[in-house]
């Protein structure tokens, strides 16, 4: 737990950015979101329960709901009114627009201005930070597998037991990376898959395409409770890595920076932190399941530095 914390403090101290001086609020992606009259909010469609399409087809999740406090916080600053992406035509302000974003897309979309907030379930790096700035940490997770049950049990408890089979992952996600380095530690060695989303991944394992399905454990716990089909796989082995997930922006725009890290302290401070996360780890998806994950206490110590009340 120590190592984790420890970790976990160093993907904080890569996540905050600088203060905003004074003076310079209708800067960078202030002034350009005041111009356009929008906000754009990239978001994952298969990403339960942090960024995914509702049974109406209508984004939802934890990481979303996290962006719309802080485009809340956004129109505050502007003195605008906030505006739902469906809101009638005529009314005026900030108006939230929903982007789609694939994993290997996500980044080159915030660089580009395609997107202003990248709410999904994303990794904070110190690699992706050289291109991307990020908020504070709000979810800890680690890649894992999903194999087929056999008699109720996993077909097989590590990576090590697929020595010379298939294991699919997502295109540009840092289980890739993780799975590419151990592919080849076994002999014969791992055939490590690519597919552009994750909801494609899950159907490979499903249609027995491939022998497992590597991604973080808290999506894969999102596949198997939102999934008919879900109960048939269960989540096997140790982590394979450490995935500190946080909402992403563009570097170098100090006052965005000192917003959206204000914006988390005041969540945290009035307890949005926690009741959102029981919202969608502990408490009923829109489905009806139920993931049931209670709060790490190493995410519990994180929510606390960033101003959660004891």
């Amino acid at each position: 737990m120590r190592l984790l914390l420890a970790f976990v403090l160093l993907a904080v101290g890569v996540c905050y950015g600088a203060r905003a001086e004074e003076g310079a609020v209708l800067s960078g992606t202030l002034r350009t979101i005041n111009d356009r009259g929008t906000i754009l909010i990239g978001y994952r469609d298969s990403a339960p329960p942090f960024s995914f399409l509702n049974p109406g087809r209508q984004p939802v999740g934890f990481s979303l709901d996290l962006c719309h406090g802080i485009a809340e916080d956004v129109a505050r600053t502007l003195n605008r009114d906030l505006l739902e992406s469906d809101a009638p035509a005529w009314q005026t302000g900030v108006r939230i627009v929903y982007v789609p974003v694939a994993a290997d897309e996500r980044l080159p979309k915030i660089v580009s201005g395609a997107i202003d907030l990248e709410c999904g379930s994303t990794t904070a790096n110190a690699e992706r930070a050289k291109t991307v700035a990020f908020s504070p940490v709000f979810f800890l997770a680690g890649t894992k597998l999903l194999v087929p049950l056999a008699d109720g049990r996993p077909a097989v408890s590590s990576y090590r037991g697929l020595s010379g089979r298939t294991i699919v992952v997502g295109t540009g996600t840092t289980n890739a990376i993780a799975l590419h380095r151990l592919a080849t530690t076994v002999s014969p060695p791992i055939t490590v898959t690519e597919v552009p989303n994750l909801n494609t991944a899950y159907d490979m394992l499903a249609a027995g395409n491939a022998d497992a399905f590597a991604s973080d454990d808290i999506l894969l716990s999102g596949f198997v409770a939102t999934r008919p089909d879900g109960k048939r796989f269960g989540i096997t082995g140790d982590y394979l890595s450490y995935e500190p997930y946080a909402i992403g922006f563009r570097r170098d725009d100090a006052a965005f920076a000192d917003l959206i890290r204000d914006s988390f302290v005041r969540m945290a401070g009035e307890g949005t932190l926690n009741r959102l996360y029981a919202r969608w780890l502990v408490d009923r998806l829109p489905n009806g399941e139920t993931l049931n994950v209670p709060m790490s206490p190493a995410l519990a110590e994180m929510y606390r530095l960033v101003g959660q009340p004891d």
